[in-house]
């Protein structure tokens, strides 16, 4: 594997450090950033101070000697910028959004530039697969007046997940879509909500199709060869295909610290390039011959793996080295790192603001820049050369990447250096024998299970690397989330480094971190009150991880509604047991969607459950709800605006939808939810289920109405939210039920931002567990469980 690692340290980890690309590419970087935060206006004012520059750097420069580092940075700001200006601007006038502000739906042409990738977990037993999915295409062509407008620029698709399953890149269709503004720094056209199939499918590219037989010819040698969680570890850690590992198996990868070895990245595309040269070296092949054989290996990768930003990252710096080692030079790894981030970042803006490509940069930055240094300073001092890069390598690359885990997900992984460590002999030659199963099976079928069966011992390992990991006590610390979070990771890691580096502080270094993990694992000291609350409580939020499940109190001991189910059985009855619950007059399901309804046997479970309220009775038939209700004898009564309920202690009035009209492609199912104003003891109670922007414009027209001073954010906190309909609620306290980790990147910063602007205070089922709020609307106390459901 000399070959290999040579390959990988051509593009990964070389330790020759020529920093003179590495300004042009942080310029470049943070242009736009700025320029996608701020907008056309502020890329044109940037562009022409970068020619200003540009110019004054030439005349100033001595003859002959105005080529230098200072021009070459004012030369990629002014290229940057100035491109910027153009698509921002085109999208600002684009026709599209000016044709969504007209009507509820229009009909467009697209082409897919990825698969659809589904926003929720994978299914599990029992439990129907997440009915949404995303997908990125490009726009072609939209229908207003009765005509097609030939039109470009890249669009965002919400699509259901079970109609769309299977395409593919490359491929053309027609849809009928609602037109939602983009929210966020992504340069979007416009996002699509689409509650159709497609339609007028043109077949994929003969290479896609190629791509997508060897991705389920892995599938199919991996299910038949190994268990469960092999076979769904398997396709992930080759090319990134998760859809079949179970949700517990991501939840261990994660609190490991190892979620990285299922995301296609830089080691893949080494291990399969390296394996490449060794072969064709082994050989004898000539350098042109066996770098043009690496590069085929890259490409078909790519194509095998999709376009994923690491994957991006990795080829383009891949593709530098197989050029060094064609033209007989070394590769250096700073400088290829420096001009994949350039070329990329003018060819795809949006990954300046991807987390994905921020994690891939600063892991191998640091495989570049710290990993040598801390590998020597270990084999100073004894450590014997392996053990020190199997220690320096991993360790680096946590603490580089620390601040965007920690920012993106609010925890770190206190074991993530050691879990790499284990696993880190047994990734190789578990993707090395994946890929070779993939390219054989479609032809060989025996020799895909023979291949995948012999992976068996290097995945198992894994897994219970990741098992044990994710079990110890703990395993990951919660910090705080965004930028805070990432800047206390920062100072910490600064603080104990300058501590380190000064020999008379070495011993109060380790002192520190003894503290440090005394005081993990002990816990903080219980200072909140206690759970479940002992006082009277008006509304709780249950924590039913990614879903809604909301509790309204009524005076009588007992007897409370309940709003939506969440997505388990279990946890909704957990909840509801805790509070006391055994008698629901009245159960109301928002709308029909399994993360609002797909836990309703917890609510019978035990339970004296009268009524079961429904808007639009018939977009629920084909959930199996109504059945099943009518079979445990309660009613079913259909909820419509203006409807008024009372028991003793509450009040609920219905303010939408308006009647049963059905849900249309203007109509989409979330906009569709039932909203409900509760008069509790604890003041006015806004119930949102998933409206979004549509539905909250209408409720505007009655604003009195939706004052509240405690509101359930709309569809977990995602970004379409208006800030007008925010502003109005105007609420001391916003719950925002949401899942740790959850695909749809819930809840928006934004709409965080929006509320806490309006004072308000905002709970976090995924931060806080089940958040419960006592007292009166004078006097409001709130209290939470303080144990998050870790699981989507």
């Amino acid at each position: 594997m000399s070959t290999v690692r040579a390959f990988a340290s051509s593009t990964e980890t070389s330790s020759t450090l020529d920093f003179r690309l590495v300004p042009g590419a942080v310029g470049s970087w943070a242009t736009t950033v700025v320029c996608l935060h701020f907008g056309w206006p502020t890329a044109v004012v940037v562009a022409a101070l970068g020619a200003l520059l540009v110019v004054a750097s030439v005349v100033s420069s001595p003859r002959g000697r105005w080529v230098n580092g200072a021009v070459l940075l004012a030369v990629l700001v002014t290229t940057t910028a100035f491109g910027l200006a153009v698509r921002l601007r085109h999208l600002d006038g684009h026709e599209l959004r000016a044709v969504g502000q007209r009507t509820d739906s229009v009909q467009v042409r697209v082409e897919l530039t990825e698969r659809p990738t589904p926003t929720a977990a994978a299914p599990e037993k029992g439990r129907p697969a997440g009915e949404r999915a995303v997908v990125r295409a490009r726009l072609r062509a939209f229908r207003a007046d009765e005509h097609w407008y030939s039109t470009r620029g890249d669009v965002l698709l919400l699509v259901p997940g079970s109609s769309w399953q299977g395409l593919l890149r490359g491929q053309r269709l027609e849809t009928t879509a609602a037109v939602l503004p983009p929210h966020g720094r992504d340069p979007l056209v416009a996002v699509l909500a689409v509650h159709q199939p497609p339609e007028n499918v043109t077949p994929p590219p003969l290479a896609q199709r190629v791509a997508e037989n060897l991705r389920a010819g892995l599938r199919r040698a991996s299910s038949t060869s190994l268990g469960p969680e092999a076979a769904g570890l398997l396709p992930g850690l080759v090319v990134g295909d998760t859809g079949g590992l179970p949700a517990t198996v991501r939840e261990d990868f994660q609190d490991a610290g190892l979620t990285h070895l299922t995301a296609v990245s830089g080691a893949n595309l080494a291990i399969v390039c390296g394996a490449a040269l060794v072969l064709l070296r082994s050989v004898r092949a000539p350098p042109v011959v066996a770098a043009s054989g690496a590069a085929g290996a890259l490409l078909g990768f790519v194509v095998l793996a999709g376009g994923e930003p690491s994957v991006l990252r990795a080829a383009v710096m891949g593709g530098i080295g197989l050029l060094a080692l064609l033209l007989g030079r070394r590769g250096q790894a700073l400088p290829s790192l420096a001009t994949s981030v350039i070329v990329l970042l003018m060819a795809l803006p949006r990954l300046a603001v991807s987390p994905g490509f921020v994690l891939s940069v600063a892991a191998t930055a640091a495989l570049v820049l710290l990993a040598p240094g801390w590998s020597g300073w270990l084999r100073a001092r004894g450590v014997p050369r392996g053990f020190a890069e199997v220690l320096a390598v991993p360790a680096a690359a946590q603490v580089a990447t620390g601040p965007a885990v920690v920012a993106l997900s609010g925890e770190f992984s206190l074991v993530g250096v050691l879990a790499n460590m284990a696993t880190e002999p047994m990734v190789a030659p578990a993707t090395v024998l994946g890929v070779l199963a993939t390219v054989t099976t479609p032809w060989f079928p025996w020799s895909g299970e023979v291949l995948t069966l012999a992976a068996a011992p290097a995945l198992e390992w894994i897994l219970l690397v990741a098992r044990q990991a994710g079990d110890l006590p703990a395993a990951t610390v919660p910090l705080p989330g965004g930028l805070t979070g990432a800047a206390v990771f920062t100072v910490a890691v600064l603080v104990l480094g300058l501590v380190a580096r000064f020999g008379r502080f070495r011993p109060w270094t380790v002192v520190v971190l003894v503290l440090s993990l005394v005081a993990v694992l002990l816990g903080p000291v219980p200072l909140r009150r206690p759970w479940p609350p002992r006082d009277s409580w008006g509304v709780v939020a249950c924590d039913v991880g990614q879903g809604d499940g909301v509790v309204l109190a009524t005076s009588r001991s007992g007897t409370a509604v309940v709003v939506d189910t969440g997505p388990s059985a279990a946890l909704i009855d957990e909840c509801l047991d805790r509070l006391g619950v055994h008698r629901v007059p009245l159960l109301v399901l928002t709308h029909p969607h399994d993360d609002h309804y797909a836990g309703l046997a917890g609510v019978f479970a035990g339970r004296e459950v009268e009524r079961v309220g429904l808007a639009r009775e018939r977009s629920w038939a084909d959930t199996g709800v109504l059945g099943r209700v009518r079979s445990t004898g309660a009613r079913v009564v259909r909820l419509g605006e203006g409807q008024r309920w009372s028991w003793p202690g509450l009040g609920v009035r219905v303010l939408a939808p308006e009647g049963d009209t059905g849900v249309t492609p203007g109509r989409r199912v979330n906009d569709s939810s039932v909203v409900l104003r509760a008069s509790t003891r604890v003041g006015r109670v806004l119930l949102t289920g998933d409206i979004e922007l549509r539905a909250q414009r209408r409720l505007l027209d009655d604003e009195d109405a939706l004052r509240a001073e405690v509101l359930k954010v709309p569809h977990h906190g995602s970004r379409y939210t208006s800030e007008k309909f925010l502003r109005t609620v105007d609420p001391r306290l916003a719950l925002v039920s949401v899942g740790s980790d959850n695909d749809y990147g819930h809840p928006s910063s934004t709409v965080l931002d929006t509320l806490r602007a309006t004072g308000a205070l905002v709970r976090r089922t995924d931060r806080s567990g089940t958040v419960a709020v006592l007292g009166t609307a004078e006097e409001m106390t709130v209290v939470s469980s303080g144990n998050p459901v870790r699981r989507r």
